[in-house]
């Protein structure tokens, strides 16, 4: 048998960060004078945050902006992370059968790496900014054998990989929007994962 290799989102998937994301937005508008609608913002993550800022600022403005809500959720979008059910149980359950779990976002790398150890969740890699055909390439390069992420995007990646593609409902897209993307599996959160994946194992 293969080893076993689990890609995850991060945002929506295992964390819960939109609470920290409109602190940092609301500071950055404040700061820049520019009106930014965070609740729309959060309803809607998984891109790039250059793409989302592309709404807000003119197009020379947006690498800046960008750069400079970074070192502001550094401060003050991390603290407000939370573990999503079942994330914690997940990840050890892909330990717990010698496997390596990747977290394999759109986010800017070390601020993933901070909310991961504010939230107190080990993983094996964290891969940031990456989106899209990005994700799946990097799905291809360790190896994966499934991914689990709560975007379509996310579900287009995992099936470009070839790993099965296991969607959660915990972000802004409903299950069915999930399916219709082509998941091979939709979960309603991370709690039934480690069931599925005693199961999925015994099978391949």
């Amino acid at each position: 048998m293969a080893p076993l290799v689990v890609g995850f989102d991060l945002d929506m998937t295992l964390i819960d960060s939109r609470p920290g994301i409109v602190d940092s937005l609301e500071a950055l508008a404040a700061e820049t004078g520019v009106a930014i609608d965070a609740e729309l913002v959060v309803s809607r993550l998984g891109p790039m945050l250059e793409e989302e800022m592309a709404n807000w600022y003119p197009a020379e403005h947006v690498a800046t902006a960008s750069d400079r809500y970074r070192e502001i959720y550094a401060e003050l979008g991390v603290p407000g992370c939370s573990l999503l059910p079942g994330a914690a149980a997940s990840v050890a359950a892909v330990a717990g059968r010698g496997g390596r779990s990747v977290v394999i976002t759109a986010k800017y790398e070390p601020s993933a790496r901070k909310c991961l150890a504010h939230v107190g969740l080990e993983v094996d890699e964290v891969v940031g900014w990456r989106w899209g055909p990005d994700k799946a390439a990097t799905l291809v390069e360790h190896g994966a054998a499934a991914y689990v992420g709560d975007t379509p995007s996310d579900i287009a990646a995992a099936r470009t990989a070839g790993a099965q593609a296991i969607g959660v409902p915990t972000g802004p897209h409903p299950a069915a929007e999930l399916t219709a993307a082509g998941a091979d599996l939709v979960l309603g959160s991370l709690d039934r994962f480690p069931a599925w994946l005693a199961e999925w194992r015994q099978t391949t």
